[in-house]
């Protein structure tokens, strides 16, 4: 049975930073990407995609659950979400991963998830602005994403960091074929191997990631 890698979706989500993330999870058997809403309700995109929840989070259980990612958008530097709080605390109870990028990164802060991990955000003032009981300046390290135990979080300027940690921490490819992945949507560098139609698993992984690419 595949395991969940479950991506919550909300009105003014920020559309752009996990693509890279989920096509890397979609690459491998292991998992299955389920959509989770506040509400059954439809949602629309900051980009204007209109999206279908297929459940919510009252159906989410960290039970065969591989990952939790969370987009980031507006609505985070609004308000929190006791519900979604609890199912963090959840989630990381069972170290079932967690992935927060850009606004996100302040609800897992919020719920304390940040306390003694190495963890980043869009900056260590946004934190401090938009969490007035933030003190985990410690831990905060200022990179486009990191990865801190079993929680991954990024600014909202680095998607394909962000997928290259989760790449890394789920342990999809090879550390060869992530540093190829991530060389190629970074900075549109392919292996001369892979122009020349090698066919090993490796080139497979790589070749189809290069098909992916806009």
């Amino acid at each position: 049975m595949k395991q969940k890698a479950y991506h919550l979706v909300f009105d003014g989500l920020a559309d752009w930073e996990t693509p890279y993330a989920l096509r890397a999870i979609t690459m491998s058997e292991r998992f299955e990407v389920v959509t989770v809403g506040f509400s059954d309700q439809p949602i629309t995109t900051i980009g204007g995609l209109k999206l279908l929840p297929e459940i919510t989070i009252n159906e989410v259980s960290p039970a065969n659950a591989g990952i939790f990612t969370l987009p980031g958008g507006d609505m985070w530097e609004q308000h929190s979400h006791e519900k979604l709080i609890d199912l963090l605390h959840r989630f990381h109870g069972e170290n079932v991963p967690i992935a927060a990028i850009c606004g996100a990164t302040l609800e897992v802060a919020r719920a304390g998830l940040t306390h003694d991990v190495r963890h980043t955000s869009n900056s260590k003032e946004y934190l401090k602005a938009m969490i007035p009981d933030y003190r985990d300046d410690e831990f905060y390290v200022d990179e486009l994403a990191v990865t801190g135990g079993h929680l991954i979080t990024a600014s909202g300027l680095g998607s394909i960091e962000f997928g290259r940690e989760v790449i890394k921490l789920l342990g999809l490819f090879s550390e060869a074929e992530t540093q190829e992945w991530f060389e190629m949507f970074k900075h549109g560098v392919v292996p001369e191997r892979y122009k020349q139609g090698e066919t090993s698993e490796g080139a497979v992984v790589v070749q189809s990631a290069a098909a992916d690419r806009p």
